[in-house]
């Protein structure tokens, strides 16, 4: 069985993810992640015990520890700016970035973080990414 991730981070991030439009949140193959499409645009997950190594190798603990992955430009990431705790960068992807979601939490600059991850995968037609899709009220579906 994998940790779950506390309560107080979900709480936090849930709320940021799905207020993208088309978003769908999935539990992933560890924790949980957030998609436009086919596309994954943020995932958190737990490190305990090392576990799951590729994660402990790029985070740089055995945990426990929460963490969460998203997309940034190349440039971003060759700035160095995600190579400095509580940043981390991944090698399985150029363009993925990753923080650790300790006690101290920036919560604005996760969002900041979590919507450029969504802009830069989401459709660039229909939908503007950002712009909430207003519902559709009964009385307009029947005209």
């Amino acid at each position: 069985m994998h940790p779950e991730i506390p309560t107080r981070i979900l709480s936090r991030l849930r709320p940021i993810c799905l207020a993208l439009p088309d978003a769908r949140e999935e539990v992933a193959w560890t924790g949980i992640r957030w998609r436009i499409r086919a596309k994954t645009f943020a995932h958190v997950l737990m490190i305990d015990g090392g576990w799951p190594p590729a994660y402990a190798k790029a985070a740089g603990t055995d945990g426990p520890a929460c963490v969460l992955t998203f997309r940034s430009t190349l440039a971003a990431i060759d700035s160095g700016a995600f190579r400095e705790p509580p940043f981390f960068k991944p090698v399985w992807w150029p363009d993925i970035a990753g923080m650790t979601l300790g006690n101290r939490v920036d919560w604005d600059d996760v969002s900041k973080l979590v919507q450029a991850s969504y802009r830069m995968l989401a459709p660039r037609n229909g939908n503007p990414a950002g712009r909430r899709r207003k519902p559709i009220s009964p009385s307009a579906s029947s005209r």
